[in-house]
C-alpha cells in the first residue's frame, strides 16, 4: 500500500486551484489513471495497490464509475482557467489495470475524452500483467483508443520471478506481446534487475528473452528494497541477501550494451527505445516538467507548478467522490530551491540533458570536473549541454549533487 503521503497544506473540498496558479496553454497536458488492484502483492512492491482482502468496503466493480466522478471535478476546476487542453498522453498505471474489464478502462478513457478531449496523435498506454492479456482484451483496448501496452515481464528466469513474488507464467509474456501486436499496439517490456540471488547469467537470459520479443521500448529498473515491504522483512531476517550495488552496476552496463547492440537507444537512465517515435511521451512529460492530472487513490498531480495528491485507500477515495468532494488529501508549491533541484535531477536523466547556461553558477563551475571524471560527456559539454555518460548514469545522484550543492 506504499509509504505515507506528504504533509503539505489542506486541499479544498471542491478541488479548486488557487487563484494565483497560472496555466500555460502551450504546455502539454497528460492524464494518469491509477488502477490500484492486484491479484497478489509482490514482495518488493511499495506502490499504492490493494488485493481483494485489503479493499475493506471498496468494490472493484464500482471503480471505473467512481473515477469518472473525479474526472468531472477536474474539468470544472480547469474550465475556470481558460480553454481546456486536450490530453496529449494518457497512462493507465497500477496496480494491474488489466484486472478490470476492458469496458471499464474504455469508460475511463471516454470520460477523459469527454472532459478534455484527446489529441489526435495522443499516446495512450495501458500497463498489463502478462496473464491478463489475450487477443480479445488487446483488440477491445485498441478499439477504445489505447495505442501502447507496457507488459510487466520483470524477468525470464522462474527463480528470479519467485524471489520477487511474481506469479505470472513467463510463457505468457510472448502470448501477450503477440496479442498486442495483432491489435496494432506498440509494445514496451518492463524488466527488474538485481533481485537477491540473481546472477549476471540470469540477467543476460532475461535481456535476450526481451530482445527476442522485438518490442518497441524496454524499461529496466534496478530493484530497490523499500521499507515496509515483505522483501525488506525477509532480508532483515537473513532469509535473502541484500542486493549488491556493484552487481547491479554490472547488470546496468550489460543491459545498456545488449540493448544498444539490438538497436535500442537509451533516452532516459532506465529506458531504451527503438527510435524517438517510440519513447514514452507520458514519462517524458514528467521528466521535463509538463502538466498532468493524476486520477485515482494516491495519484499525484502537477499543474502550473502546484502539486497535490489524493487520499490513498480506495474506500476513502470512493467516499469522498460519493459526496461530490475532491479526493485531494493535500497540496504544495515547491519553493525556488526545491524546484531547481528537481529540474536538474529530472532533466539530467534524459539523453538531451540540460543546458549548462541554465545551471546556477556553482553548477556551471562543477561541469569541468565532472567531464574530467568521465561522468558528463565532454563533446556535449562543449556544445553547452550536460549529458550523462554511461558511467554518469550509474552515478546520476552524485552528478546532481555536484551540480546543485
Amino acid at each position: 500500500m506504499g509509504g505515507p503521503l506528504p504533509l503539505g497544506e489542506p486541499a479544498p473540498p471542491d478541488g479548486a486551484l488557487p487563484d494565483d496558479v497560472t496555466i500555460d496553454g502551450r504546455t502539454d497536458f497528460g492524464v494518469y489513471l491509477h488502477v490500484p488492484f492486484c491479484t497478489v502483492r509482490c514482495g518488493y512492491c511499495d506502490f499504492n495497490t490493494y488485493t481483494a482482502t485489503e479493499l475493506r468496503g471498496a468494490r472493484r466493480e464500482d471503480y471505473a464509475r467512481t473515477l469518472v466522478r473525479e474526472v468531472s471535478l477536474a474539468r470544472r476546476a480547469l474550465a475556470d482557467r481558460g480553454p481546456l487542453r486536450p490530453a496529449s498522453t494518457v497512462f493507465f498505471g497500477g496496480g494491474t489495470p488489466t484486472l478490470l474489464p476492458a469496458s471499464d478502462l474504455a469508460l475511463m478513457l471516454e470520460s477523459v475524452a469527454d472532459a478534455f478531449g484527446i489529441a489526435d496523435s495522443a499516446e495512450v498506454t495501458v500497463e498489463a500483467n502478462p496473464d491478463t492479456v489475450d487477443d480479445v482484451v488487446a483488440i477491445r483496448l485498441a478499439r477504445a483508443g489505447v495505442t501502447r501496452m507496457s507488459i510487466g515481464m520483470q524477468s525470464a528466469v522462474p527463480a528470479v520471478l519467485a524471489t520477487l513474488d511474481r506469479t505470472h507464467d513467463p510463457d505468457n509474456v510472448r502470448t501477450a506481446v503477440a496479442a498486442a501486436r495483432a491489435a496494432g499496439l506498440q509494445v514496451s517490456i518492463d524488466l527488474i534487475y538485481g533481485a537477491p540471488g540473481e546472477s549476471l547469467d540470469d540477467w543476460r537470459r532475461s535481456l535476450d528473452a526481451a530482445v527476442s520479443l522485438e518490442p518497441d521500448h524496454v524499461s529496466a529498473y534496478a530493484l530497490i528494497v523499500e521499507d515496509g515491504t515483505q522483501l525488506a522483512r525477509r532480508i532483515r531476517r537473513g532469509e535473502l541477501p541484500a542486493p549488491d550495488d556493484d552487481v547491479q552496476a554490472d547488470m546496468y552496463e550489460l543491459a545498456d550494451a545488449a540493448l544498444g547492440g539490438a538497436g535500442f537507444e537509451w533516452y532516459e537512465v532506465s529506458n531504451w527505445a527503438r527510435d524517438d517515435a517510440h519513447r514514452s511521451r507520458h514519462n517524458l512529460a514528467y521528466w521535463t516538467g509538463q502538466d498532468w492530472w493524476g486520477f485515482g487513490p494516491g495519484a499525484h498531480s502537477h499543474v502550473g507548478g502546484l502539486r497535490w495528491w489524493n487520499v490513498k485507500h480506495p474506500a476513502a477515495y470512493a467516499q469522498r467522490l460519493a459526496g461530490a468532494e475532491s479526493p485531494a488529501a493535500g497540496r504544495e508549491r515547491p519553493d525556488a530551491a526545491a524546484a531547481e533541484l528537481e529540474r536538474v535531477l529530472l532533466r539530467s536523466r534524459i539523453r538531451e540533458g540540460l543546458a549548462v547556461a541554465d545551471l546556477q553558477p556553482r553548477g556551471r563551475h562543477a561541469v569541468a570536473a565532472l567531464v574530467a571524471d568521465g561522468l558528463i560527456d565532454g563533446a556535449a559539454a562543449i556544445r553547452g549541454r550536460v549529458v550523462l555518460t554511461r558511467r554518469g548514469r550509474l552515478l546520476a545522484d552524485a552528478v546532481v549533487r555536484a551540480l546543485t550543492d
